[in-house]
């Protein structure tokens, strides 16, 4: 590994994951997995943020940031299955989009194309972290129960849309 800042950013976010999951599933201090949580994520742009400005990329980073990502919002997900926040159906449908994405770079880097991540795929991350951080608050009030149904469906729908665009915009990829 490449030992930088925006890698050891990567490797703190998975070590969160574990204490996300803690607290989140097993105390009752569900704003402390929401503090982890924002924290992991915050490293997500954080080790970005860095890793282009002092041009610090590196193959590590680009192997693990994404998956990272992905262990992070999976994991959520899950719990949120298992706490009865999510329906099932919701959250393979947004695993399975993650699987299909990363299946369909890794061919895409076998014939040399780099698929970057688009508009959507960033609209679908942003709502994904707003919803996820709604279901671990379960903050009072109806003004927050109605943020968190249209969060969860903005997150729904922008998660097909981002894998259509993808999809779509690398056809060639298919051939």
């Amino acid at each position: 590994m490449n030992k930088n800042i925006p890698n050891i950013l990567t490797c703190i976010r998975v070590i969160l994951i574990p204490f996300f999951v803690y607290f989140l599933m097993y105390t009752e201090l569900k704003y402390v997995a929401l503090g982890v949580f924002i924290v992991a994520s915050l490293t997500d742009f954080l080790d970005g943020h860095l890793a282009r400005k002092y041009q610090l990329v590196s193959n590590f980073g680009k192997f693990m940031d994404p998956l990272a990502d992905k262990l992070l919002v999976c994991t959520a997900l899950i719990c949120f299955t298992e706490l009865k926040l999510l329906p099932s159906w919701m959250v393979i449908i947004i695993i399975s989009r993650e699987f299909i994405i990363s299946g369909f770079r890794l061919l895409a880097v076998e014939q040399g194309v780099v698929i970057a991540a688009n508009y959507w795929g960033k609209i679908k991350t942003n709502c994904q972290m707003i919803m996820i951080v709604l279901l671990i608050g379960q903050f009072p009030g109806t003004v927050f129960d109605i943020l968190e149904q249209i969060f969860i469906w903005a997150a729904l729908i922008m998660t097909v849309v981002s894998l259509i665009t993808y999809l779509y915009q690398n056809k060639q990829v298919l051939k």
